[in-house]
């Protein structure tokens, strides 16, 4: 029988989602796992760090072994690294009840909110959010598909995946014809009240109503849904939650995109991955005096080794 899993896997400080490329295979390598491992998805976010689930199915560590098989393959022979993606292990929290699920389904849906990547969860691409109540939120917009035999380019000749599956022009499967949208959509009930939970405040309050379920696991919150990724301290998090962020910086995916290109054009490297330690020296002394960039963002966008 199926349970319900929060999944997480992070890769601590290093990216694992470099360019928008790598956010679509990404979804795709999820929705490929979901398939084989029939099991069933509910939400999901992938940051540059790290990417949150939420699913059902009997085996989560098949799921999760499958997922991260496939995106550690593409990625490794894409920027001509070695080893393992990610950390040993991934986050597995079970989720029982409806109260409980909830809060897991709006703390990862909110995932970009609580990093300071967006100000509102909407305004997020690389997440399920909006394609929850999608035409009743306004979001008429119907993207366009490719026809099936070009699926391949972007998942591989021997990628196995439904009919039901379909793909934007941008390579990526739609995220509504992968994940149970219906069942989220008669969790929250209306459009409103979904949005209620987008924006509602982290309290206390949701602690309280979790308990109704009485299923003696722990509440979900920031602490909990968190458990494992190093970028943000939970109150760091909490202050991102009430908009005050400075949007303005520049995200770990524009910088990873322009440092790899900079790899390739000024130093003949395939990826960051390629250069000397004196070449990212080198990059990260013009990026921290003259671009202002934080240092710790700099450490795992140029993979410096640590301290």
């Amino acid at each position: 029988m199926k349970k319900t899993y929060h999944l997480c896997l992070s890769a601590g400080e290093e990216v694992m989602f470099r360019d928008t490329e790598d956010y679509y295979r990404g979804f795709n390598c999820f929705a490929l796992g979901l398939f084989k491992t029939d099991t069933t998805g509910l939400a999901e976010s992938i940051m540059a760090t790290h990417m949150h689930q939420i699913v059902q199915t009997e085996h989560p560590c098949d799921f999760m072994h499958c997922l991260r098989q496939s995106y550690s393959a593409y990625f490794n022979q894409k920027y001509h690294r070695k080893g393992r993606l990610g950390e040993d292990a991934h986050f597995t929290m079970e989720v029982v009840g409806y109260h409980h699920l909830l809060a897991a389904l709006s703390y990862v849906l909110r995932n970009a909110l609580h990093h300071g990547v967006v100000p509102i969860p909407y305004a997020y691409p690389h997440c399920s959010v909006n394609a929850i109540f999608r035409k009743e939120m306004g979001k008429f917009h119907d993207e366009k598909v490719i026809p099936g035999n070009k699926y391949y380019k972007h998942i591989g000749r021997r990628a196995e995946y439904p009919d039901s599956y379909k793909m934007n022009e941008n390579g990526v499967f739609l995220r509504e014809s992968v994940l149970d949208i219906p069942q989220v959509e008669n969790l929250f009930v209306t459009p409103r009240a979904f949005n209620y939970y987008m924006t509602r405040r982290s309290s206390e309050e949701w602690e309280r109503e979790q308990a109704k379920d009485g299923n003696g696991l722990v509440p979900i919150n920031l602490a909990s849904i968190e458990d494992g990724v190093l970028i943000h301290k939970q109150e760091q998090m909490l202050v991102y939650e009430n908009g005050k962020a400075d949007y303005r910086r520049i995200t770990d995916i524009d910088l990873c995109t322009e440092l790899d290109a900079l790899a390739r054009d000024r130093y003949g490297r395939h990826s960051v991955y390629q250069m000397t330690l004196k070449e990212k020296e080198e990059v990260a002394e013009h990026l921290y005096r003259i671009r202002h960039v934080s240092e710790s963002q700099i450490r795992r966008c140029l993979v410096l080794p640590k301290r």
